[in-house]
This record gives C-alpha cells, structure tokens and sequence, in this order.
C-alpha cells in the first residue's frame, strides 16, 4: 500500500507538471507520514537529515566544477577548433561531417561529461555547417543529439560520480576507465548509421565542393582543446589528483586556455559563465537532495524487499531479469533525466544486482549507456531539445532519423551485455598495476 503511493504520487506530480526535485520530496514526505513514522524520533526528522545526507558526499563536489568546466570551453571557441582539426583528419564528402560531429561530440565529453552542454557546442558549430552542405536540419539535430548522449559514458561523467554516491564499492576512477571503450563503441555505432543513412539517402551532396582545412594548422589551433581530457584523465591515474580536484584543476586550465590562449573569454564574461553554470548546479544538486527523502522512504518502509523477491522469484531467469530491467529503464529515459533515473531506480536495483552478482561497475556502464539512450529519445530527450532549438525544428521531424541512431546504441549495448570485458577490463588493468 506505501509503495503504491509512493510510486503513484510520484507518477501523479510529473503527470501535472511538478518539477522532478519536488515531486521526489513530496511522494517521500507522504509516504513516511501515512506509515506513521512520524509518530517515532525517526520520522519527520528524517527529512531534514536525509536532505543534507543526500548533499554532504565528497565526490558531488565534483559536478558544480564539470559544469563550470562545459560552460567555460563551450564560450572559449574550443568546439569551433576541435570541429575544424577533425574536419581536417577526415576530409569532405558525404556523411563526413556527421562524422565530424559526433567525433567532436565525444571529445567534448572527454573535457566536460555533460550531454545538453556537449549539444550546445557541437550545434552551434555543426548544425549550420552541415545545412550548408546539404544535411536536412532535423538530420543534423538528430546526430548531433545522439553523438552528444556519448558524453555521460566517456570520462569524466557527472552520472558516473552519481552512481559512485549511490553505489560506494563502485569508485569514481573505476567507473571512469570502465566508461571509456563503451563511450567509444557507442560513437562508432552512432558514426555508422549516420554514415550509411547519409549516403544511401543522398544528403550531403554539396559537402565535397567545401574547402578542406589545413591539417598542421588545424592540429596546432586545436591541441589546447585536445589537451584536455589528457590533463584532467592522465593526472587522476597518475595519483596527482582526486577527480574532484581534478575537476577544480580542469577549470583553471579552462580558464588559462580561453582567457589567456584564445583570449575569447573576457573578464565581463566571467559572471555570466559563473552565474549558468551555478544554475545547472543548483539543479542536479537539488534533485539529488530531495531524491535523499525518496530514497530513505525505499530503504525504511521495506519498500524494496518484496519488488526485489518478486522480481528474483519471477522465473524469468538472470538475462529475463536483465532484459525487464532495459525495458523498464528505455521507457523511463523517455519521460525521466537521467539525474532522476539513477536516483531513483539505483536503490530499487541493486539488491537485484547483488541476487545475481553481476558487476557493478560493469552495470553502472549498462545503466549508463540507457540513460544515454535517454538524452535523444522523445519527447522528454534533453540532447534533441537542445539541437532541434539550435536547428529551429520541431522534435517529431528528427524521429525517422533517430531511430536509425537509437538502432546504433542498442547495438553497443548489445556488445557490453554480450562482452562484459569492453566494461570491466581497463579497470581491472589499472587495479592490477
């Protein structure tokens, strides 16, 4: 009965329109209230205290700096750059510049982690680009959508530093190496169709008369850009660092790079980069607070052992399960973030892991890849948001383009379920050493 009314009014707030940090909080509050908890010390008071518990972790401190780092590189030019090395390395003609885009997109993800911010950057570089070429606009917002829901996989990843606070025997630079040749595979299973579609349908017939870049030059202009995963990843496995200091170190290379290096980033920006990214930061934080109540209402009122028996005694067996499980979760990505999905569903979850003893490090990265899935999946599809307003075109033109996509990424998830090793094997390389 609580867990009805947990979940149903949860249901019932983002039916209506209630923000998702709010919705979290309230469903909690009830449930706690209606279980007469209250009527214990450890009722209400529970509120507050697992709001700041769901705050006061080490590695959150992390994602304001992330943030920070993607507003910073996104003002500095580094996309522009990195868009024309890649245009470079690649060459011109059909199916190229989708190419391009989707590179760029994950080399984007290697500095910030960040999906929406990874589109901004990619789009409004790319989308123009690639109308004047002859991609139609909805095509373009569709790969550059996708190529940027690879961000959250390759590190460093903000859902990863979740998924650590929600899972502590899953460290942060465990789950980083894990997310590296899954973020790869699943650029490539991007590339291919993008690629395929934009030479079986004919788009892209003018990009071969467009001038290629100069490779040295290109290469030179973009090596600060480059630089940057190196600087943030390299100084972490070489002990230097935490990721969170690495986060701090990473914004002031940022700050070097577009203040000092390119000179695009003025003093009189400052405020401005300072002010979005406390704003996306007080966001992801403040869901993660109230999600706290949420989730110590799952644990309290016995909420998660009997989905947990009835989910292990289903008969389904361990890939049954599995399969549910990514059912459940495509269907949430369509209508959640990914914030709230990890939040939420992590604590259902895990004993189901455990059951089975599956890795956890290997199910961040599956639980990951959905999320990614997510970000370019209408109608909720935070990525596709953002490219479809760059390339001014309503999201239900791009879906016979992205499904062509969406096929690509269940490909590589296919691959990690299949070949757990594409996940688990670098760090346990790394540990071994």
């Amino acid at each position: 009965m609580i867990a009805t009314i947990l979940f149903g009014l949860f249901a019932l707030l983002m039916i209506i329109g209630v923000p998702v940090a709010i919705a979290l909080g309230l469903s909690g509050m009830l449930a706690i209230i209606l279980s007469n908890l209250d009527t214990n010390w450890y009722g209400l008071m529970a509120v507050p205290q697992s709001f700041y518990a769901g705050l006061s972790k080490y590695p959150l401190l992390a994602i304001p700096m992330f943030v920070l780092l993607g507003s910073i590189f996104d003002r500095s030019g580094v996309a522009q750059r990195l868009v024309t090395f890649a245009t470079a390395l690649v060459g011109r003609g059909p199916g190229m510049l989708p190419l391009v885009s989707v590179v760029v997109a994950m080399l984007l993800g290697g500095i910030s982690g960040s999906g929406p911010a990874s589109a901004a950057a990619v789009g409004g570089v790319m989308i123009a680009a690639m109308s004047k070429a002859g991609y139609p606009a909805p095509f373009s917002a569709s790969v550059v959508a996708a190529g940027a829901s690879t961000d959250i996989l390759i590190p460093p990843s903000v859902a990863f530093i979740i998924y650590s606070v929600l899972v502590p025997q899953a460290s942060v630079p465990d789950l980083f190496a894990a997310g590296l040749f899954p973020g790869l595979l699943a650029g490539v299973c991007i590339i291919i169709p993008a690629v395929w579609v934009s030479r079986v349908y004919g788009l892209g017939m003018n990009e071969g008369s467009i001038a290629r870049p100069p490779f040295f030059k290109s290469l030179v202009e973009a090596s600060w850009g480059l630089a940057a995963p190196v600087v943030i990843l390299g100084g972490m496995r070489l002990g230097w660092f935490t990721p969170t200091e690495a986060a701090v170190v990473a914004v002031f290379y940022g700050l070097f790079v577009g203040m000092i290096v390119y000179r695009t980033i003025k003093f009189k920006d400052l405020f401005i980069i300072f002010r979005e990214a406390a704003e996306l930061s007080a966001v992801i934080l403040f869901i993660v607070t109230l999600a706290g109540i949420f989730a110590w209402a799952l644990s309290t009122l016995s909420i998660i052992d009997p989905i947990t028996h009835a989910v292990v005694n289903s008969g389904l067996g361990e890939y049954g399960v599995l399969a549910v499980i990514i059912l459940l979760l495509v269907v949430m990505g369509m209508f959640l973030d990914g914030i709230s999905i990890f939040l939420i569903f992590v604590p259902l979850l895990m004993p189901i892991v455990n059951h089975f003893e599956w890795d956890v490090i290997w199910f961040g990265v599956i639980l990951t890849i959905m999320v990614a899935v997510g970000q370019f999946t209408p109608p909720l599809a935070v990525n596709l948001m953002v490219s479809c307003r760059i390339a001014n075109v309503p999201m239900e033109s791009t879906i016979r383009w992205v499904l062509w996509l969406l096929l690509g990424m269940f490909v590589a998830l296919l691959l990690v379920i299949i070949f757990p090793g594409i996940a688990t094997w670098l760090p346990t390389t790394l540990n071994a050493k």
